[in-house]
This record gives structure tokens, sequence and C-alpha cells, in this order.
């Protein structure tokens, strides 16, 4: 049925056993799966033009190594499950409308997440990004506790 899979990843202990389980997934349905890490936008404001530079320079090779590092695990561990697997990682302002174009970009036909979901009021002013994809994506979503 589903062939074809996004999963987004962010190093958290809930995205870590997502993979787990979505490879486990994968393998029973002979899917593939693409592998997704959402790096921030450098944001700062400053009146040193060169300050800025500098750290927006550091900040990028950071996020990268970090997000390089993610998807490297996810690489290993899908190659011993033996479920095809590429990966990408992209920055962007807001997660989950980098997630919904990238589903339909790459033609997923299932989007897997692990629930991440912020508790009491940060959870009601913020919603977490699983609940947003949830809310914008026309692809099945299915959501890893």
């Amino acid at each position: 049925m589903f062939k074809h899979i996004l999963l987004p990843i962010d190093g958290s202990p809930a995205s870590d056993r997502a993979i787990a389980q979505a490879l486990a997934f994968a393998k029973d349905a002979q899917a593939r799966i693409t592998g997704l890490h959402v790096m921030q936008e450098f944001h700062l404001l400053t009146y040193q033009v060169q300050i800025l530079e500098e750290t927006r320079d550091q900040f990028t090779r950071e996020c990268q190594a970090q997000a390089d590092a993610f998807l490297s695990a996810l690489k290993n561990a899908a190659d011993k499950a033996g479920v095809p697997c590429e990966t990408v990682c992209v920055a962007g302002e807001y997660p989950y409308e980098v997630i919904v174009r990238m589903a339909d970009g790459k033609a997923c036909d299932l989007i897997v997440m692990a629930s991440h979901g912020r508790k009491g009021i940060a959870g009601f002013l913020l919603g977490s990004e699983t609940q947003k994809v949830l809310a914008h994506s026309k692809k099945p979503v299915l959501v890893l506790h």
C-alpha cells in the first residue's frame, strides 16, 4: 500500500524510537524511506555586520554537522535493516511547511513522525510540528509514540 515514506527526524529520543519503528514498517511494506532533517534558519539582529557573518557561518556549520550525524545514523540503520533510504537536509523557518512540501515534492505516499507534543501552555500556544503536519498535509500521517 505505502511504497515511499517520508521520515522527518530531529535527533530527539522520540525521533530515534520513530526511526526503529518506521524502518520495521517500511521493511514489512517493502517501502523505501526518505529521511528528512529540517535545520532552523539563522536569526540574529545586530549592528555589527562582521559579527553577524561569523556567527551565521558558525551556526550553519554546527547545524549541518548535527544534521549529518542524525541522517547518517538513519542511513546506517536503514542499510542494516535492508530498507532503501535516501536522506535530505533542508533549512526552513517552519519545519511543518518543509515536511509537507517535501512529501509532495518527493512523491511520498506516507509521512511517519514521532509524537513530540508540547505539554501545558507551550503546547496550547505553540503546538507541535506533528500537529501542524497533521493539520496541513494532504498525505496520510502515521504518528508514532
